[in-house]
């Protein structure tokens, strides 16, 4: 919004209610109490009207931008609050590991929403199926045995996960890059979460199932401040 108005009213009749008017409304609570607001009406300004300091713009738009993030998520547990299984916290921004490949990222999204391939996750159509782990059958297949206690998998665990002892939403593995790349080689060496009629044996490189884009060189940056580096 300009933090002047002073420009002449049209000529032609003009509707008086407007869609902004709806949206300023309601933006009004995470207006209140700003040190400066976005907007001001013009006849309480002077004639010769200058900019606020910087630091006052900046820190207002901060806090701006706080509220509505905030008012965001309250409108999205709201209207359409995850279901009482899902414990990972909502976010508005991409998740890490989304850097890790279309394909990975998609083996982690499902596993973490309890929507996967995995035995203690299933489908409507396949309610009946047994949840035991059919690679050493001991528990469940949830998501935290399959990639933290499953005997099967354990020769690839060792010198990948020696240092991951949980994947809950508390876990550092969600933030640290070199946890994520380690999750990631794993779950590619073992096929986890993997389409059972994918293929039968596993591809000649695997490499190109965590970064499809480029099997030798993985692309830089993506989510992280630094070169990502394969495993």
């Amino acid at each position: 919004m300009p933090l002047s108005w002073k420009t002449n009213r049209p000529l032609s009749k003009v509707r008086s209610h407007l869609p902004v008017d709806e949206l300023a409304n309601l933006a009004h609570p995470i207006l209140e109490s700003l040190s400066f607001p976005p907007h001001a009406n013009a006849t309480l300004l002077p004639e010769q009207a200058s900019l606020p300091p910087h630091d006052t713009i900046t820190n207002a738009y901060k806090v701006l931008k706080g509220r509505t993030r905030l008012l965001l998520l309250e409108e999205w547990r709201r209207l359409a609050p995850p279901p009482p299984y899902y414990t990972f916290p909502l976010s508005l921004t991409p998740h890490p590991f989304m850097g890790l490949g279309k394909f990975i990222a998609g083996r982690i999204h499902q596993m973490r929403a309890q929507k996967s391939y995995l035995a203690a996750h299933p489908a409507w159509s396949s309610l009946d199926i047994p949840k035991h782990c059919p690679r050493c059958g001991e528990e469940e297949e949830t998501f935290s045995h399959g990639i933290l206690r499953c005997q099967s998998p354990s020769f690839h665990r060792e010198p990948l996960l020696q240092s991951l002892t949980s994947v809950g939403p508390d876990s550092p593995l969600w933030t640290d890059k070199d946890l994520l790349l380690a999750l990631a080689a794993f779950i590619r060496a073992t096929a986890t979460n993997y389409p059972p009629d994918m293929f039968p044996s596993l591809p000649p490189s695997l490499a190109s199932m965590v970064f499809p884009s480029s099997p030798i060189s993985p692309p830089a940056g993506l989510f992280f401040s630094s070169p990502l580096h394969a495993i």
